[in-house]
């Protein structure tokens, strides 16, 4: 009898120790975000998130390409970098399994130079460094037609690259470079179209030193993306409230300026 109760016992507590593992493993995860403006973000994110029981590792990335990768290789539950055009392109071009849960931030795009302080200063044959992924490329593209630099054909939408271009008055030559070092080769070219998040990093302000900028309400708002297997854990909401929350919406308004604008 005795011994049937320890067993009984022993199972009860096996049983309570793996729910316990479970539990714990529910409300820590690991979120993907590069540095900069995101990586700031998402320190405070994990502040507000740990007041309601999650707990978040933040892993901070370099490039564009390696966030995704590690998500849908299981090395990350969330990551929060990226704008939907590019999920999506990498969802196609790479076959993830991966989904939009929520929006976060808006980057509005800039066109910076250290040699001219317009746009119309620039001399024929100006070389103009742009983000060499497809997404980010095409939205530089776009934002240079926006300013009349040239023309693109009318369907080449928004994945766009100078192979789009229909016109060109001033001849400008378009540099394709790795977003991340765009900023480091502004004295190797007229003019560059940055990312905000990386034109931040490498001191730049976009209000003050952006000589063009893209109007922020158009589709390259940044999202939260998870796997599709997980759109219905509990974590997944918490993530999401913890990010709309009034401690990070006042945080971006008054630590960018204007730089960085919340898209809830």
């Amino acid at each position: 009898m005795q011994r049937r109760f320890i067993l009984k016992l022993a199972a009860t507590l096996g049983a309570a120790s793996l729910f316990a593992t479970a539990a714990h493993a529910e409300d820590n995860i690991k979120v993907g975000v590069t540095g900069g403006p995101h990586a700031q973000i998402m320190e405070v994110v994990k502040t507000v998130a740990a007041k309601n029981g999650l707990n978040i590792k933040v892993i901070e990335f370099s490039d564009y390409v390696q966030p995704n990768a590690a998500l849908a290789g299981g090395d990350l539950d969330a990551n929060s970098y990226q704008h939907d055009p590019y999920l999506q392109a990498q969802v196609k071009d790479r076959g993830y399994k991966l989904i939009r849960i929520a929006d976060t931030v808006t980057y509005p795009m800039g066109i910076y130079s250290k040699k001219v302080k317009t746009l119309a200063e620039l001399q024929p044959g100006a070389k103009i460094a742009v983000p060499n992924d497809p997404t980010n490329g095409g939205r530089a593209m776009l934002l240079l037609q926006k300013q009349g630099l040239l023309k693109l054909r009318t369907d080449a939408g928004l994945k766009a690259t100078p192979l789009d271009i229909v016109e060109n008055p001033k001849k400008l030559k378009i540099v394709e470079l790795d977003a991340a070092q765009i900023p480091r080769s502004l004295n190797d070219v007229d003019a560059a179209a940055i990312n905000t998040n990386f034109a931040m990093e490498a001191g730049l302000k976009p209000k003050q030193d952006a000589i063009a900028v893209e109007d922020p309400k158009g589709p390259y708002v940044n999202i939260i993306a998870i796997r599709e297997a997980d759109r219905n854990k509990p974590w997944v909401a918490k993530l999401v409230a913890a990010y709309h929350s009034p401690e990070v919406k006042q945080f971006v308004d008054s630590k960018f300026g204007g730089s960085v604008i919340t898209a809830w």
